[in-house]
């Protein structure tokens, strides 16, 4: 199991380049974000490269984040559009040589008349098309359940969803993005949800954060978090997507009270 800073919430207190280097001096060796698309990627593939940390994970595309767009796929309208999300999203993380990236699903828009299974059906298609199209790209493409408490109407929110979903598809290259704050903040029981889905194979990439206000993750409920996935063998990225109290530097001691510490090549705080 390896901790990735997730540098869209962490390190916000430095310029987005610069967190590379920041989060490599605290231990960590993989990092992951949200949308790196402001940025050349050829900068933060220099910059991941001077730091020694490995970028893991970026989303595609996901339309216009400050009007509310929370993902392409499920949207008729906008098949073009998340096509072309795809290619860029390709694009850059063969820069940066990432393997994994997540594709939003979108919120359901009951304003313009789109019933669910008109979404879902979009969201399939889609799907497919992106696993078929991109067969030969070194990349998991990776759907992620997220709670309705933060983002309200989003097609996809449960595990069983997903899996379902996947099982249906049958596509070596889609995978489940398994965020335990989303698991916990829908569905609550996340040691059985481990047991369940990761045995499975389908789970490809993990994330976690506090719940219920998604900060510093707290050993209550990590810490046997943690000791259940060493005990299920996983040896994926696990990406610290989580919203700091303070400084990420104040906050960091949870990696240590959780069990986490053990999972870094190095962890000085």
């Amino acid at each position: 199991m390896k901790l990735a800073a997730n540098l869209s919430w962490l390190y916000t207190e430095f310029d987005f380049p610069d967190r590379l280097h920041t989060c490599a001096q605290d231990g960590f060796r993989h990092a992951e974000c949200m949308f790196p698309y402001d940025y050349p990627a050829e900068l933060l593939r220099d910059k991941a490269l001077e730091a020694g940390v490995q970028w893991v994970l970026i989303n595609a595309p996901a339309g216009d984040w400050t009007k509310g767009d929370r993902g392409l796929a499920c949207s008729p309208a906008r098949r073009d559009e998340f096509r072309h999300s795809i290619e860029r999203a390709v694009n850059c993380a063969t820069v940066l040589g990432v393997r994994k990236v997540h594709v939003l699903a979108g919120v359901l828009n009951s304003s313009e008349g789109q019933s669910a299974q008109a979404a879902w059906d979009c969201y399939e298609e889609n799907l497919l098309w992106l696993a078929g199209t991109m067969s030969a790209e070194p990349i998991d493409w990776l759907i992620e359940p997220i709670n309705h408490f933060d983002v309200p109407g989003y097609l996809l929110s449960r595990q069983a969803d997903a899996h379902e979903l996947l099982i249906r598809l049958n596509k070596p290259n889609l995978g489940v993005q398994m965020d335990l704050y989303h698991c916990l903040r829908t569905e609550g029981e996340v040691l059985k949800a481990l047991s369940d889905y990761l045995p499975t194979g389908r789970v490809k990439h993990m994330q976690l954060a506090g719940v219920p206000n998604r900060d510093e993750p707290g050993a209550e409920v990590y810490a046997p978090v943690c000791a259940h996935l060493k005990m299920l063998g996983y040896n994926g990225h696990m990406g610290c997507e989580y919203r700091p109290k303070a400084g990420t530097r104040d906050g960091l001691g949870w990696i240590r009270s959780t069990g986490f510490s053990g999972t870094m090549e190095s962890f000085e705080t």
